[in-house]
């Protein structure tokens, strides 16, 4: 990857904390409500764009009567990551260098 080959999806503040925050373990809905500090509907939009991108999954389960949704980062979404990661370090080491 290089800087004019970004995805879309990690070129937006809130979709790298969403997948940042899946890196280490499948979360619900409400717990990365908790993490990205956004609206619920901002949340849902990138959320679904992620999930049509093939970076995360969602799984459903009705709980006590209510909905709860878990996603999890899929290796798609967590390889393009690591070499997004992998690119940031390349350009603080050429910076610094």
């Amino acid at each position: 990857m290089n800087m004019n080959e970004i995805p879309e999806a990690l070129c937006q503040k809130l979709r790298i904390k969403i997948i940042s925050s899946l890196v280490s373990s499948s979360k619900t809905f409400n717990e990365l409500l908790d993490l990205t500090q956004t609206t619920k509907g901002n949340l849902s939009v990138q959320l679904t764009k992620l999930e049509e991108w093939q970076y995360i999954t969602s799984d459903k389960v009705i709980e006590n009567k209510k909905t709860k949704t878990t996603y999890t980062l899929t290796d798609t979404g967590m390889s393009q990551f690591e070499e997004y990661v992998a690119l940031l370090k390349k350009i603080i080491e050429e910076s610094v260098g």
